[in-house]
């Protein structure tokens, strides 16, 4: 399969490496002509069999507005364009109306694997029409984790529900680091406790809570033993605010994901060292740039 790449950042210049290694056709553009394919959308449609399809991995908002847009104008009947950035699902819905006066198809696709994604693989969730997300499923197999399909992608449902069921997926993990830096905060509060990092990396096996975001916890750790080098300012991406709007809308009690929005809040008007552990783990997952420690 042969397929079209728009955005080659901190994701999507891993993503195009993933499905070349397994074994599909990649054509990039990305505005840095140092890691582009191509010089331009035009050069990458004419690039393209049909139906073309291409995924979209641009930031969330106006620059994927004006891709899609662009896609719009220069595609054809029977094209497909995945949007496998951090749009929020309402986006999708306009995006995919908008696209569908011209004939194009669109498929929304949540993707969870950050920097680590190229060698381990991404978690996938996509929305859309069946035979659109059929139609890309050799790329779906490409970039997923090796085993079952269905332990790492599912088609959640239409148009809007991939990225949908990745704004839950991001609220939950606001959630799960916002509880490993409190009680990383609460050990190293205590004078008993001698070796924080070793108290850690024992909970890596065997343990209720170990998980992927411990390991990256005892990484962090491991690199930066008191987090000295990083400041404790948070940002937020966007897919915790409207986690939390969700459950308001839908009147869904949500108090540990949004208090952990809250603490991130915070995090910009006082000194805290749980925030510097969350700040580290979205350095290591994500590769989310942290502030240098005042």
């Amino acid at each position: 399969m042969h397929f079209g790449l728009i955005g080659l950042g901190k994701m999507g210049f891993n993503m195009r490496e993933r499905a070349r290694r397994a074994g599909l056709d990649v054509t990039g553009y990305d505005r840095n002509p140092d890691v582009a394919d191509v010089s331009s959308i035009d050069e990458l449609v004419a690039a393209l069999p049909a139906p073309r399809v291409i995924w979209v991995m641009v930031p969330a908002g106006a620059i994927t507005d004006s891709v899609v847009t662009e896609l719009g104008e220069k595609l054809s009947p029977g094209d497909l364009v995945i949007d496998g950035g951090n749009s929020r699902f309402t986006e999708d819905q306009r995006h995919a109306a908008q696209l569908a006066e011209k004939g194009i198809r669109f498929v929304d696709c949540g993707v969870s694997g950050g920097v680590w994604g190229l060698e381990n693989g991404y978690g996938l969730m996509a929305g859309g029409e069946a035979q659109d997300v059929e139609l890309a499923m050799p790329i779906f197999d490409a970039l997923r984790p090796e085993g079952e399909r269905a332990d790492s992608f599912v088609h959640v449902g239409g148009i809007g529900a991939g990225h949908y069921a990745k704004m839950v997926h991001n609220g939950i993990e606001y959630g799960l680091m916002q509880s490993y830096a409190e009680g990383y905060q609460l050990l190293a509060a205590k004078e008993i406790i001698t070796d924080l990092p070793g108290t850690f990396r024992a909970w890596q096996k065997g343990t209720v809570v170990r998980s992927w975001l411990l390991d990256l916890l005892v990484k962090a750790l491991e690199e930066d033993p008191g987090l000295d080098s990083i400041d404790d300012y948070v940002e937020d991406s966007g897919e915790g605010r409207w986690t939390v709007e969700e459950a308001i809308a839908n009147a869904i009690p949500a108090p540990a994901i949004t208090a952990a929005l809250f603490a991130r809040f915070e995090s910009r008007e006082d000194s805290s060292p749980a925030m510097k552990m969350v700040s580290a783990l979205r350095h290591q997952f994500g590769g989310h740039a942290t502030r240098p420690a005042k």
